[in-house]
């Protein structure tokens, strides 16, 4: 399954005009990850709810999945599926609108379901009622810290949080929710507020809308990066914004569009979008857009493209923030989905990449102008194609390899480039010299963790890099956690980490709320 999935899926509200819940956006936030906005699931992986016999022949096993989990194998329309589903943290009210949705929905025409139905079953299940199973998916518990470092909780969140940004005003820190909210946390005071809504400036005309990018410039304008899937063209078309405020003057009117660009929406699961933003030493802003396949796959939908990458996919964007409408250049080819990327000391630009579902190593890229990193035609150290779709490389085209692992954690025994297959690296930050040790002088990279079959990821790794030799001496320094999916350093020698939500574990899945934590100094 693609890294960070999830978060290409979640939207703003959950419940519509009348007071109920609304069964189609709760489907897109918490089902659609793995089965498809579509229902039809991914091959091999997860099964398809469209059509699907199951929902007909174990309706009690079906409507059970979300209430406490399931790890069986299941046969879904002659095809065989042994995954593992986690319960999902809704109440009955709602789970019977996503019931009712699936039920109508993807061509199924099945007896619908009510909350006394899923209230009853819910009763006979190892978790038998909402409370009980919210709080077996939310521990309150922290990982061991390293020798010397301490862990504390900085702000439980109501939501689910993609990347964080300090604020201009040197005090406080921004938080981005994918609907498009952009939230502050006040270190002193630790409360976390609302600064815009997602709702007052993005077009909801244009369609669900998933934000993952967001920094700040030199001049203390604030950028968010929107990605919204189009359904009213045909193809549909994921409609892309970078949003910019004015400089900072103690306070930022609502954004305004700066950029808006697009390409056909991936194809399943697979719009990673364009997510992160961050300006170089050069002064210029660099955006990732990530991948609209898995691996150069068609797809199968009928209402969405087939013809692969797009010339703004899989690609390092670079553009001229002195400018009122900047062209796109293209900095760097071939890279899947670079979540987070960063400059170290001597202005080399290092990114965290995430691989494909056919298990090919996660990268970590020293990133370079001109330069291909192999998307989709080569992956990680493999020397042989992960899939029979896998397209042939141009004649001539030379690619960079990443990192080789050399352990002794994070990666295969016998060295891999870089990380474990689907440990998702979410972020990478160079803590310097004057850090205390065992930190000190390395980098500490965030892993979100695994979707599809093990624990892979769900921590934070150390690695100290040896550029001529391309090598990274790779160490685990805490886990697990829930989820981490975006870090910034804190004065202090402190690391603010925002976790995803609060399940540790692949079994506690995704669908609770998210929180700060601070890793710091003991002393």
């Amino acid at each position: 399954m693609p890294p960070l999935r999830a978060l290409l899926c979640l939207l703003p509200g959950l419940l519509c005009g009348q007071g109920r819940p609304d069964g189609a956006e709760l489907y897109r936030q918490y089902c659609a990850a793995c089965h498809g906005v579509e229902g039809r699931g991914i091959p091999n992986a997860f099964p398809p709810l469209a059509g699907a016999d199951f929902l007909v022949r174990h309706r009690e096993k079906a409507l059970r999945a979300p209430l406490e989990g399931l790890k069986e194998r299941i046969e879904v329309n002659g095809a065989s599926y042994n995954g593992w589903m986690p319960p999902v943290v809704l109440d009955d009210a709602q789970l019977t609108a996503v019931f009712n949705h699936i039920f109508t929905s993807f061509g199924n025409n099945l007896p619908t379901v009510t909350i006394e139905e899923v209230a009853a079953l819910r009763a006979r299940t190892k978790y038998p009622t909402h409370a009980q199973l919210r709080a077996a998916l939310s521990p309150d518990t922290l990982p061991a810290a390293p020798a010397g470092w301490k862990f504390t909780v900085a702000a439980p969140l109501d939501f689910q949080p993609t990347r964080l940004a300090n604020h201009p005003d040197g005090r406080r820190v921004l938080i981005l929710a994918a609907n498009s909210d952009v939230w502050t946390w006040d270190p002193a005071t630790r409360e976390v507020r609302l600064l815009f809504a997602g709702k007052d400036y993005l077009d909801p005309k244009l369609g669900d809308v998933t934000s993952l990018g967001m920094g700040v410039d030199d001049q203390g304008r604030l950028y968010v990066i929107s990605n919204q899937g189009n359904k009213t063209k045909q193809p549909v078309f994921n409609e892309v914004t970078i949003w910019r405020t004015a400089p900072w003057a103690q306070g930022w009117a609502l954004p305004r569009p700066w950029l808006r660009t697009g390409y056909n929406f991936g194809v399943g699961p697979y719009n990673h979008g364009v997510n992160h933003l961050a300006q170089g030493p050069d002064g210029l802003l660099y955006v990732s857009s990530g991948s609209r396949t898995d691996g150069g796959e068609a797809g199968t939908s009928p209402n969405y493209d087939k013809s692969g990458e797009n010339p703004l996919t899989a690609k390092l964007w670079r553009l001229d923030p002195r400018s009122d409408n900047p062209d796109i250049e293209v900095f760097a080819h071939g890279l899947r989905n670079t979540y987070h990327f960063t400059w170290d000391r001597q202005g080399r630009l290092l990114g965290v990449e995430n691989g494909t579902d056919a298990d090919t190593p996660e990268e970590l890229n020293w990133i370079r102008l001109g330069r291909h990193y192999g998307f989709p035609y080569e992956f990680g150290d493999w020397t042989t194609k992960p899939y029979p779709h896998t397209p042939a490389a141009p004649k001539n085209l030379p690619f960079t390899r990443p990192f080789k692992n050399v352990g002794p954690d994070a990666g295969d025994r016998g060295g891999s480039a870089t990380f474990t297959p689907h440990s998702s690296p979410s972020t990478i930050l160079e803590l310097g010299p004057d850090w205390p040790a065992p930190l000190g002088g390395s980098f500490l990279i965030s892993r979100f963790g695994n979707y599809l079959k093990d624990q892979s990821g769900f921590d934070l790794v150390q690695a100290r890099l040896d550029f001529a030799k391309q090598e990274a001496v790779i160490t685990t320094v805490a886990t697990p956690l829930a989820r981490p999916i975006s870090m910034i350093t804190l004065p202090g020698h402190r690391v603010l980490i925002a976790e995803y939500c609060r399940g540790n574990s692949l079994a506690a899945g995704t669908s609770t709320p998210g929180r700060l934590i601070i890793l710091e100094p003991a002393k």
